[in-house]
Order: C-alpha cells, then structure tokens, then sequence
C-alpha cells in the first residue's frame, strides 16, 4: 500500500501525467488489497504473503520510475549486440 502512494504521490509532487490506465491502475489495486488483502484473485499468480501480482508490481515499479522521470531497464528482450574487435 505504501508503494502505491508513494508512486501516486511522486507522479503529482513531479507534474508527470499518468495515463488514464495508470491512473485507474493504482485506484483499483489499492482498492482492491484493502477489501481483500491481495490484489489478484489466482494465488499461483503470486507469493501468498504478497499483495500484488509479479506483473502488477512491474507496472507499480514502471510508473514509479516515470514519476522519478527515471528510464526503465529491460529485463527480457534482446540484447545490444556487442562490439567486435576488428
């Protein structure tokens, strides 16, 4: 929950524009931990001791770092190709 404010509040406090998704986004998750705990209904799509998902705490970090004016590293997907001595 404090991860969520935190994120809502640093988008505010910097004038960044959440997108109406992300805005919605961040509403909803919180409503739903506070009514039930979590915010995923399928336990196997995260720990039990968790309040979000995997992929809901990635959006939670990606707009964190929007807020911040941060560029997100890519976990998956290709890499640089590297140079090569010639």
């Amino acid at each position: 929950m404090n991860a969520l404010r935190r994120a809502k509040r640093a988008a505010e406090k910097a004038g960044v524009a959440l997108s109406e998704w992300e805005g919605e986004f961040l509403d909803t998750v919180s409503e739903r931990v506070k009514t039930h705990g979590r915010a995923f209904g399928d336990p196997e799509l995260g720990a039990p001791g968790q309040a979000l998902s995997s992929m809901q705490g990635r959006k939670l970090k990606e707009i964190a770092a929007k807020a911040k004016g941060e560029e997100l590293r890519r976990r998956w997907g290709r890499k640089a190709p590297r140079p090569t001595d010639g």
